[in-house]
């Protein structure tokens, strides 16, 4: 028997005489937004005084289009460090990595990390990135990010038998583009997801990045059961801000859902406003206790068909699920709250963005280091949501973060020097070459005040 080769011979030479040739061209896209909506001279709060070759301002910024880029170690800034034709002079890790433990060691330096990032980012809604809505939304939720030492300062066994830290973060819905990181804590593992405390610092910390031009829009937190807390919705409802809070299902509640006539189930909607067959929605209010929850609050339950294979668990009935939130808000229309409700599912869309940015690594041995880690992929996530609301249309302006990286970040380029100009050449065959020309572009228009 003869065996057919399947192996073709290389058609092409490879040599080593080329010249002006860069890659991760698109990245240096997010380093000049950096810039524009005035992230880097807000950061220069923790520049020394004296001459140091890098600034630590340049430094987190490169930092933060590192991790936006897809990077998640500090020796990766070496994919800037290595094209100085294209991003200039980058810091070494180890110079990185003083500059992360200082920032680190500040009493006062991941305060000042966020308000740097809530001052870009009202320059950058000001520009026109803001996220034209009726109702600013922010998701509240808990994630698991894995840890493979027990030499990292906090770290610590989770409630899924893993290992690792166990982050709150909170995200501003933008609907179907990527959402807006506004907050996020680092939590040891064991901390519980539900914890009031740690909640409420949260939406604090969230509340304080909206920029003062959006503080006359009504505000709507959302979470699921684990913020089902009245100290919670007491906080909330103290400052002004209505809730979205899903609510566990106990025995008390499951009679209530149980005892609902057929004739108060209404048709659920889908996000075009169309019924949602199999799914419907009535109003527990009245039959459940919520004597010790804010004024207003109510009680809301879906019921839908269980998906062919599903588990139905103890609460279900009749082949149903059911779901149950909690929410203050007035509007009549029952199908229009469970909706925007059951959208509170896009945050896991966010958080596994986050973790394609840095998050899925949480890299040092100290606590504080990681702090601010995480409050820099929090600014990497800011970069890339304003790079699309600002400079991008289509399917780029919603892209997830591997699509965004393939077809503008990493492209390879070549610098050419002609007439005292510097000219950044893109490949004219890519499909996505005059996309990235006019986010430079249109970046360089950018109506933007100090």
């Amino acid at each position: 028997m003869r065996v057919q080769a399947t192996n073709s011979r290389s058609s092409f030479e490879v040599t080593t005489d080329g010249a002006g040739v860069v890659g991760h061209a698109g990245a240096a896209l997010l380093r000049e937004l950096a810039d524009r909506v005035g992230l880097t001279a807000a950061l220069g709060w923790h520049d020394p005084r004296g001459r140091r070759r890098h600034r630590d301002a340049v430094v987190l910024r490169d930092l933060a289009v590192l991790l936006a880029d897809g990077g998640d170690c500090l020796s990766d800034l070496a994919a800037l460090r290595d094209q100085p034709e294209l991003f200039g002079p980058v810091a070494s890790t180890p110079t990185a990595w003083r500059v992360i433990e200082r920032l680190a060691l500040d009493p006062d330096g991941l305060a000042r990390l966020r308000a740097a990032r809530a001052h870009a980012r009202a320059r950058a809604w000001a520009a026109g990135g803001d996220p034209a809505v009726e109702v600013l939304i922010v998701d509240a939720d808990a994630t698991l990010v894995l840890a493979h030492s027990d030499a990292k300062e906090g770290t610590a066994g989770t409630y899924k038998g893993s290992f690792g830290f166990h982050p709150l973060l909170a995200y501003l819905d933008r609907g179907q583009a990527p959402g807006e990181p506004l907050a996020g804590i680092l939590r040891p593992g064991n901390a519980p997801a539900g914890g009031a405390d740690d909640l409420i610092e949260l939406v604090d910390l969230a509340m304080a990045q909206l920029p003062r031009s959006s503080r006359d829009l009504p505000v709507l937190v959302r979470s699921d059961s684990a913020g089902a807390s009245t100290q919670l919705a007491w906080h909330l409802h103290d400052q002004g801000v209505r809730f979205s809070l899903g609510m566990p299902i106990d025995a008390h509640v499951r009679e209530a859902v149980l005892a609902q006539p057929e004739v108060a189930w209404t048709p659920a909607v889908d996000a075009s406003g169309q019924i949602r067959h199999g799914a419907e929605v009535c109003e527990l209010t009245g039959w459940v206790d919520l004597g010790t929850w804010p004024e207003g609050t109510r009680a809301i339950c879906r019921r839908e068909d269980a998906h062919p294979g599903a588990q139905l668990r103890f609460t279900d009935h009749d082949g149903h699920r059911f779901q149950v939130f909690l929410t203050d808000q007035p509007d009549p229309d029952l199908g229009r709250l469970e909706l925007r409700h059951r959208q509170r599912a896009r945050v896991e869309d966010r958080i596994r963005a986050a973790k394609a940015t840095g998050l899925a690594n949480l890299p040092f041995d100290r606590w504080r280091r990681n702090a601010v880690w995480l409050e820099l992929v929090l600014a990497a996530q800011d970069l890339t949501c304003w790079t699309q609301a600002l400079l991008l249309d289509d399917a780029l302006a919603v892209a997830e973060p591997k699509a965004l990286r393939y077809r503008l970040l990493h492209v390879a380029a070549r610098i050419v020097c002609h007439a005292r100009r510097i000219i950044l050449r893109l490949q004219a065959s890519w499909p996505w070459a005059a996309q990235l020309a006019r986010a430079f572009a249109r970046l360089r228009a950018l109506p933007l005040r100090c």
